[in-house]
Formats: structure tokens, C-alpha cells, sequence
């Protein structure tokens, strides 16, 4: 069990049967009455995020989050399959669940995946990914009086935007958080 007054940023907790990991906490103790905390939290099977207060000493079950080694596999319409580099079993997760970043997963990636109770509930890309650029237009000379970008086909299919003197054969890296052009490699 955990207390309200442990619930700080990262940690997972059960509250209402729902598994939810702490975004944000805010100790509040009001001239008048009694303490208590105002946190966000992120439902981990959906994504959402939402605000609650808590009285203080109020008790949580928390969530043991395994962490394991997924090596990406292949893509089967909307699946994306998964080897587990421990047990070498095959988990399936689904493209809405894994989000934008989904464009950036090369055949042989590496990333962790979190598992509860053994089941995967989600999945942490590596922040900075490294691809080639497939195909994009040919930047124009001149064309320079701001910070101009052109669309930009990744060799993973994704589309991203590129700065005008990026060509295409080039390896970028990108930011898959943001799915933002970082730098050339």
C-alpha cells in the first residue's frame, strides 16, 4: 500500500481497479481546513489525463511495472508485433495504443515494454531515433528568409518535415516524442 503523501511523479498506483501513473503532485495545505494533495494522473491503458484531489494519508495499492526488452518484429495491418528478448514470446500490441511514435519503428528496434501482472500495457521508445529519408522534393536555392520546411517520406513510412537542405538518402534523426526533425547524422 502506498499514502497520498508518497505519490509524487512516475509512480503507479490502482485507484478504482484503474492503473494510473502520477504526472504531477502538488502538496496543498489551505489556511483553513485540512491538507491535501492535488495530483494529475495518466490512465496508462487509455491515455487520458486527469486531475484529483486527495486527503492526506489516504491509501493506494500501488503497481510493480516490469520492465522488459521488446525487439520490434514486423507490422500486420493495424499490429505491431513484438519479441520479448527474456522469454522470446511474441506480444502484439496496437497501433492506436503505441501512438505517433508507431512511424518510427525500424525492424529490429530495440525498446521497453511495460508489463503488469504480465500483460504489456505500454511501451517506451527511445526519445531520439536515427532514419534514412526516402524521398522529398528538392529544396529551392534562395528560398531562405526563415527556418523553411519541405515534407520528408522516411524509409519506415512515416512523414515528417524536413529543413530545405535535407536530401533525400540522408539520414535524420528524429525527436519521437515530438515527431520532430532533430539533425542530420
Amino acid at each position: 500500500m502506498i499514502s497520498s503523501n508518497e505519490m509524487k511523479a512516475g509512480v503507479t498506483v490502482v485507484i478504482d481497479g484503474e492503473l494510473y501513473v502520477v504526472v504531477e503532485s502538488q502538496h496543498v495545505k489551505p489556511g483553513k481546513g485540512g491538507a491535501f494533495i492535488r495530483t494529475k494522473l495518466r490512465k496508462l491503458k487509455v491515455g487520458s489525463v486527469i486531475e484529483r484531489t486527495f486527503r492526506v494519508g489516504e491509501k493506494f495499492q500501488d503497481a510493480y511495472i516490469e520492465r522488459r526488452t521488446l525487439q520490434f518484429q514486423y507490422r500486420s495491418g493495424e499490429t505491431y508485433n513484438f519479441m520479448d528478448m527474456t522469454s522470446y514470446e511474441q506480444v502484439h500490441f496496437e497501433e492506436k495504443t503505441i501512438g505517433p511514435g508507431a512511424g518510427f519503428l525500424k525492424d529490429g528496434m530495440e525498446i521497453e515494454g511495460q508489463f503488469y501482472e504480465g500483460q504489456l500495457i505500454g511501451l517506451e521508445l527511445p526519445i531520439f531515433v536515427d532514419l534514412r529519408v526516402e524521398s522529398t522534393e528538392p529544396g529551392v536555392r534562395g528560398d531562405t528568409a526563415k527556418a523553411t520546411l519541405k515534407p520528408a517520406t522516411l524509409e519506415t513510412g512515416a512523414n515528417i518535415q524536413v529543413p530545405l537542405f535535407v536530401e533525400s538518402g540522408e539520414t535524420v534523426r528524429i525527436d519521437t516524442r515530438t515527431s520532430s526533425y532533430v539533425g542530420r547524422v
